[in-house]
């Protein structure tokens, strides 16, 4: 048996089929979990060739920290598993990912001010949008005008930091980017906060998300949300990541489901 990841500051450094994936407590949603979106783009990392497609994940259970899961191919899909149960399931799809209209740095700064899990945030421990967390993300959506004909829309300000250097990646260029986990990540949360959080808690259960490039550490990015409507506890959003440019480096499509934060150890 491969041995564990060991736990630390840096993310994870290209877990493969076949190894355990271990998830440090630094990367938590809730506080006895995992970030949804740190775990789904561990799992598209384990594609050879995910660059530029779309990669669905569908999160069966809250993802365990500081423990092996399991990494297995199902055809040619993906499982990960903990203890035998099913954690979350990994496909590579046609899937069309709309991006969401991007804002200037300035709006998505001004809007972060109004953010409101400042005022009250279920899991403020997230390692994304989590209000007590220095060494996390901190990317906090703000409302900003909504797109003629769509639902609410949100933007933040987000600069990557070297501790989110994917030094397991292999470039052509000399140039530092945040690994595939931390990418994914910075496109999770913003959604929730889109799809009303702070009247709804909610928990990522699915998350489709095409990567075009990895953001630049130390650059200035942003990341926009979407409200895309809902479904009795389903709530459907998306988000997108613009580089310093306005350039799109990611986007993603999310279903979250509405639960109780007891539930969830907040």
């Amino acid at each position: 048996m491969a041995p564990l990841l060991p736990i630390g500051p840096q993310p994870l450094q290209g877990v493969k089929v076949n190894e355990p994936l271990l998830v440090p407590a630094r990367y938590c949603g809730p506080p006895s979990s995992a970030n949804g979106g740190y775990v789904s783009g561990s799992l598209a990392h384990c594609f050879d060739d995910a660059t530029g497609r779309a990669v669905t994940v569908t999160l069966r259970q809250p993802p365990p920290l500081d423990v092996g899961m399991q990494v297995t191919r199902d055809g040619e899909d993906l499982e990960l598993t903990f203890g035998g149960a099913l954690v979350a399931t990994a496909e590579l799809t046609e899937a069309e990912v709309s991006p969401v209209e991007a804002v200037s740095h300035g709006i998505a700064a001004e809007a972060s001010k109004a953010y409101p899990g400042l005022r009250q945030h279920p899991f403020p421990t997230c390692f994304v949008c989590g209000t007590d967390r220095e060494d996390g993300l901190r990317i906090y959506p703000g409302p900003v005008e909504p797109v003629p004909g769509g639902g609410n829309r949100v933007a933040a300000p987000w600069t990557p930091d070297d501790s989110l250097f994917a030094d397991w990646h292999e470039y052509d260029e000399s140039t530092r980017r945040a690994c595939l986990a931390s990418t994914w990540a910075a496109l999770d949360c913003i959604g929730a906060w889109a799809g009303d959080m702070e009247d709804r808690t909610m928990v990522l259960g699915r998350m489709t998300a095409v990567v075009d490039d990895l953001p630049v550490i130390g650059d200035p990015h942003v990341v926009t949300g979407e409200h895309r409507g809902g479904e009795g506890r389903r709530t459907f959003t998306a988000s997108t990541l613009h580089d310093a440019d306005g350039r799109i480096v990611g986007r993603a499509e999310h279903v979250w489901f509405e639960v109780d934060p007891e539930t969830f150890g907040s």
